[in-house]
């Protein structure tokens, strides 16, 4: 049962309500034989049980109501079970959707008896299981029945935040008659004050007291008011009669259930306890509408064996008609009949469904219920699928047919979409003053046309040549050249245009290579400026904002291509090259100003020869006087730079000063170069040098691969094992050969190993010693120790298998 209730799909299951029923049915008979149980003691396996056993039941709805009644159960506990049900509902359905998400293709048996599935054994038909017969559904019927067109009017029923419960909280309708458990409110007001509340019986009568049954089942509220006012005439004299100070009003208190069977072609057929306000539309709510096989425009209202309505849904759906919703009589049929003639519409409308169409109805109703064409529709045909006696047969209807046209069973119509082309466009582009896609009409058929139609040509449009991109029948292109100056002028005949032409004008810069001045040297905006007609030496200059302070005031240089002009000019001479004097106030002599510049010229603006920015140093740490220092020349030394600084202080270490240039460090010994400044290592100052000078360095750094890295105190005479052996000694993975020492000044020494002699490095102030780590080729390889060990333990273990082999021998 379990697993009928995780693999059969929603459409195939039972309703809540009736569910909810049948799982009372089992706790009823449980109860017959022990303690009643409560609801909120199940557990969810026992209400998984109590709905296989639900399953056999054969009492209706009400009868398995009233026994739940008589148990001692209450509407709560109906309320309570039907919550319980729909947890375990969204929970299988939420553990589907993950099994379905994680790509399981496999199929779903259900098995209810003792019979495998064959291809026609069993089958789910009006919601119910049918022959007890095993189920098999695969997620692919599933996804292919998602896929499927969906019914008009059918998503109406399925939308679970609907409803069409009838409104309890208006007056009574004129038409209403009274019946059965109806009851009636009489309010006597005025010189005498009563009040009645009466029921009417199953005889159709109400009782007063102290008078006698009055008949009202059948009449309309205000019939029945007229006559019990009648009656109580006889126990207050000329009530509601003018002058008689006694008046009564009557009015309709709780309204009685009816009894409404739906049948047919219906999602959950049966009988229905419904309000006696209730229409036709909340019983088929109620019901789950029309079923898959079921008509909506077919629905049958029968009452006392005779048909007293038939209803359109699509009135409803279509105009929000409800002529034909009446209200409900007890005992009224509601027959839904099988749809006869269903067809599809697809594609560019507003609602692609199933339709259901009557005898009388053409092409042109159908479109309607459609929703009509989308904004791209084709409309000039539309395409048809129709079922033959034998096979398929496709027809196209044209426009003029759709209101003529009738639909028949089966048929598929499928509105295309419009194409993505024009009939009647041509574009024009390039040199005209309003370029874009324009339409061919009456007055605009040729190429000048369309150029006036532009706002004609720019100025700087080519006038000698223009194309024309034109499609040919095989929607190759070819190109139509002309000569566009002649066209304008009247010389050459006119050229028609044809759809998705394409005109291009070109204009004279885009046929030549950008023309351009470019300046450099020492300006104050150097780069390219675009080439102007009539553009001077003093123009560029002024564009260029003017010279940079350390312009040279000797020459501007001006270098020129060669284009026909070569007089004056050497065979190999391809550039000519001229100068501009300036004087010292950067001024351009008058005659040089005004020398015209042509495209593509350059212009040089040199630097003054001993003109530079400023270039400093930067000193910090035990000196007298630590900051920023000019460099005053090109042959400025470090030691230059310690003079200027006043010196080292007391207590300077300057064996581990270190000197920086570009965040690089480089390593140098300020002590020897103090001592000796004839020595290399007294570098050149540049720009942007730092040098540090330290005070005098008491520890040394041990880090690496050792057991406890640390800093000591440095002990002039010690050597570098001894500072190993205060750091613990060196771990399993150091690599002894490749032990260095890094100084404070930047420089390294290596341990150096030959033959069986190890050399390791001096320790200093302010030093560090590193272990490296061995590399992981070497990390697994056996030490010489190792290695002696195992040729040992080897030599040792062939040893004593030999005497035993000698002592078995001479026995």
């Amino acid at each position: 049962m379990i697993r009928y209730l995780k693999s059969i799909p929603t459409r195939y299951s039972l309703s809540l309500p009736r569910l909810t029923l049948l799982i009372f049915l089992s706790l009823i008979s449980l109860s017959s034989f022990a303690q009643k149980p409560k609801i909120d003691d199940l557990t969810d396996d026992q209400i998984k049980e109590f709905m296989q056993k639900a399953q056999a039941s054969g009492m209706n709805e009400s009868q398995i109501e009233k026994a739940a009644l008589m148990q001692g159960y209450s509407p709560a506990d109906v309320a309570k079970m039907r919550d319980r049900l729909s947890k375990l509902a969204s929970d299988n359905a939420k553990k589907n959707t993950n099994e379905s998400e994680n790509g399981s293709r496999q199929t779903t048996a259900v098995q209810a008896g003792d019979n495998k599935v064959g291809n026609k054994k069993g089958k789910i038909e009006n919601n119910k299981i049918e022959n007890n017969k095993d189920v098999i559904i695969s997620e692919d019927s599933v996804e292919i029945d998602i896929l499927k067109p969906k019914v008009f009017g059918m998503s109406m029923f399925a939308a679970g935040g609907l409803s069409f419960e009838p409104d309890l909280r208006i007056a009574t309708p004129k038409n209403y008659q009274l019946g059965p458990d109806d009851e009636l409110n009489i309010d006597i007001f005025g010189n005498a004050l009563d009040n009645y509340k009466v029921k009417v019986n199953t005889e159709g009568t109400i009782r007063i007291l102290n008078l006698s049954p009055i008949y009202v089942n059948g009449l309309s509220i205000e019939a029945a008011s007229e006559r019990i006012v009648g009656r109580l005439r006889q126990l207050y004299q000329g009530i509601n009669m003018p002058g008689s100070g006694v008046s009564a009003q009557i009015t309709l208190g709780n309204i009685r259930s009816i009894k409404v069977t739906i049948t047919g072609e219906v999602t959950k057929p049966g009988t229905y306890t419904v309000s006696s306000l209730a229409s036709v539309f909340n019983a088929l709510y109620a019901a789950g509408g029309p079923s898959e096989n079921g008509s909506f425009r077919n629905i049958r209202v029968i009452r006392d064996n005779k048909v007293v309505k038939i209803l359109d849904l699509y009135d409803f759906l279509l105009r929000a008609d409800q002529k034909d919703n009446i209200r409900l009589q007890d005992q009224d049929v509601i027959r839904i009949a099988e749809y006869e003639t269903r067809v599809e519409v697809s594609g560019e409308v507003k609602r692609p469904m199933i339709f259901e169409v009557e005898k009388s109805e053409n092409l042109k109703d159908l479109l309607r219920f459609a929703g009509g064409f989308t904004d791209k529709a084709y409309t000039y045909t539309i395409g048809l699928k129709r079922n033959t006696a034998r096979e398929l047969k496709l027809i196209n209807i044209s426009q003029d047919e759709v209101a003529t046209f009738m639909p028949q069973r089966g048929d598929k119509y499928t509105i295309g979409k419009i194409l993505e082309r024009f009939e009647n466009r041509v574009t024009i582009k390039g040199s005209v003053f309003r370029d874009g896609d324009f339409a061919i009409e009456q007055g605009m058929t040729t190429v000048k046309e369309l150029i006036k139609r532009a706002e004609g040509l720019k100025e700087d449009a080519f006038m000698n040549r223009a194309t024309i991109s034109r499609q040919k029948e095989d929607n190759d292109i070819t190109i139509i050249a002309f000569d566009l100056g002649k066209l304008m002028r009247g010389e050459i005949a006119d050229i028609a245009l044809k759809r998705e032409d394409v005109i291009m004008i070109r204009n004279i810069k885009s046929l030549r290579e950008k023309r351009i001045i470019s300046i450099e040297g020492e300006v104050n905006k150097a780069g390219k400026f675009d080439f102007v007609e009539g553009l001077t030496v003093a123009d560029i200059i002024v564009l260029a904002n003017g010279f940079t302070d350390g312009a040279s005031n000797a020459k501007i240089e001006l270098s020129r291509r060669v284009k026909y002009d070569t007089l004056g000019l050497d065979n190999e001479q391809n550039v000519r090259i001229e100068s501009f004097e300036i004087d010292k106030d950067l001024k351009i002599r008058t005659e040089d100003a005004k020398v015209v510049l042509q495209p593509f010229d350059k212009i040089y603006v040199h630097k003054s020869p001993r003109y530079e920015n400023q270039k400093s140093v930067y000193i910090e740490g035990e000196v007298k006087y630590p900051g920023t220092y000019t460099i005053k020349d090109k042959n400025q030394r470090i030691t230059d730079l310690i003079e200027l600084v006043g010196g080292l202080k007391d207590g300077a270490f300057p064996k581990g000063a270190t000197f920086s240039r570009d965040s690089t460090k480089i390593a140098l010994d300020l002590s020897i170069i103090l001592k000796v400044p004839t020595v290399t290592e007294n570098i050149l100052l540049l720009d942007g040098d730092r040098i540090f000078v330290p005070r005098e360095l008491q520890t040394v750094k041990l880090s690496g691969e050792l057991l406890n890295p640390i800093s000591v105190a440095y002990r002039p005479n010690q050597g570098l094992r001894a500072y190993i052996a205060q750091a613990g000694g060196l771990t399993e993975k150091a690599s002894k050969r490749r032990i260095f020492v890094r100084y404070a000044n930047g420089f390294s020494d290596q341990t150096r190993t030959f033959l069986f002699f190890t050399t390791y490095p001096k320790v200093e102030q302010g030093s560090e010693i590193i272990v490296p780590a061995l590399r992981e080729d070497n990390a697994n390889k056996l030490s010489t120790g190792e290695r002696i060990a195992i040729v040992g333990a080897v030599s040792s273990l062939s040893l004593v298998i030999i005497n035993i082999l000698n002592a078995l021998k001479n026995k």
